[in-house]
């Protein structure tokens, strides 16, 4: 019998077609610590996982997945963390008051409007007809490079970040 996905509002079924469209299913976790995180992050009242409870891939960032081998499997200590959850289910957003946070917040704003004030010359914006394609000019292709060497520089920032904040978080725990 083909199993259903466990989160609230998901109607993917473990079947043929389903696979045909790339979406894999996900057993809940034997660790116990975890399947509670997993359970959590449902947000379904009373709900608990039995052993053929499964969550499909559409609840989890493309990041979280380890396609190396001929199984698409679930890097461990992963979360699900993508629901389109009705309002009243939704967790709060807080936002962080302190003044590093506050620095970050206010240089990426000035990041982000540096950039949308740089505008495109027209010659670009009338050969580049998809948003994947590269640019016709020598100058936006060396404009694109420049953009896409500053995000990765950011993603490595923030991972180089978050690797700090968990190094502390179990020093803590210790």
């Amino acid at each position: 019998m083909p199993g259903s996905c466990a989160a609230w509002g998901c109607k993917n079924r473990h079947i043929v077609q389903t696979r045909l469209r790339g979406i894999t299913f996900h057993k809940f976790p034997k660790e116990i610590k975890l399947r509670k995180q997993w359970e959590t992050a449902l947000r379904r009242k009373g709900f608990s996982a039995s052993e053929y409870s499964l969550l499909c891939s559409e609840h989890f960032k493309p990041e979280d997945f380890d396609r190396t081998g001929q199984t698409v499997r679930l890097r461990d200590g992963t979360k699900p963390s993508v629901f389109s959850l009705p309002t009243h289910l939704q967790k709060k957003v807080t936002t962080r008051t302190t003044q590093t946070s506050i620095k970050a917040e206010e240089s990426l704003s000035v990041e982000t409007s540096l950039k949308f004030q740089q505008s495109k010359p027209k010659e670009e914006t009338l050969h580049n007809d998809h948003n994947y394609a590269l640019p016709a000019t020598l100058a936006g292709l060396k404009a694109r490079l420049n953009e896409v060497l500053a995000r990765v520089e950011s993603l490595e920032r923030d991972k180089r970040n978050l690797k700090d904040r968990e190094r502390r978080a179990k020093n803590a725990s210790n």
